[in-house]
């Protein structure tokens, strides 16, 4: 399968307005201010390369240049806890633009809540920051995305790859047109069918689902079998204290 777009601009949906910079701190931090002063929906802050990256809970992420940095303004009149959900949405926007371009044999899957995995190894990552209006729903959410196209960092807790090691021959630009094509697709489905699609396409690949994990709360450590995916997007946890639900945690999966 060919490259989807091998030229110096990506070829995007009329829905997105895309703004694309050599160096920003942070393309979250950036496209935060054009949300608070009415940047529309669809508007992408894509950079080249970020000197102050960030992952959850404040995590540096390692941004040279050569990998993908983007976060897209969207707006939905959706409650907090919906919003969430598209860190589902994002993770099978990723994922699935781009497996087609992958060697055949190479397995694609979605850890929760928030990475995407390549045979086992992380390549890209989610971050979700939202402002909630005066009635209690979504003014605004940036969905921060960082994906390893030509590098990955060798000192993280788990292993990490890129596209590039995996054997997909794309450039950044491809990554960015393949992953904004999906994620317009996937986010009209959620839109317009609820979570529930979103919710059996991600458990289709989900890492760790019917196995012993591991999940890091910010006191403690579970350990047990990931039993399912609630309907909010919630991870089930079978301990040897009964059903879990968590909703927020660090999961690790296999040894």
């Amino acid at each position: 399968m060919s490259a989807p777009n091998s030229g110096a601009d990506p070829h995007l949906p009329e829905f997105y307005s895309l703004i694309a910079l050599e160096s920003v701190g942070s393309t979250n931090d950036e496209a935060r201010n054009l949300a608070e002063n009415g940047a529309p929906a669809g508007t992408i802050v894509w950079a080249k390369q970020q000197m102050a990256g960030r992952g959850r809970r404040g995590r540096v992420w390692n941004s040279p240049i050569g990998n993908l940095y983007c976060s897209v303004i969207l707006r939905s009149p959706v409650s907090p806890t919906m919003a969430a959900q598209l860190s589902f949405v994002t993770a099978l926007a990723l994922g699935e633009g781009i497996r087609e371009f992958l060697p055949s044999g190479v397995v694609v899957q979605y850890k929760w809540p928030n990475d995407v995995l390549i045979d086992g190894k992380k390549f890209a990552g989610i971050l979700l920051e939202s402002q909630i209006g005066e009635e209690g729903m979504l003014d605004w959410v940036l969905i921060g995305t960082g994906v390893n196209v030509g590098s990955f960092p060798s000192d993280t807790e788990r292993p990490a790859t890129s596209l590039n090691q995996a054997g997909a021959e794309l450039s950044v630009v491809d990554v960015l047109t393949a992953y904004a094509q999906s994620l317009w697709s996937w986010f009209a489905l959620w839109q317009r069918d609820g979570f529930e699609p979103i919710r059996e396409a991600w458990l289709g690949r989900a890492a760790g689902l019917g196995e012993a994990i591991e999940v890091r709360l910010p006191n403690e450590m579970l350990s047990g079998t990931f039993d399912a995916l609630d309907t909010s997007g919630s991870l089930v946890l079978l301990t040897s204290h009964g059903r879990q639900i968590i909703s927020a945690g660090e999961v690790f999966v296999g040894p």
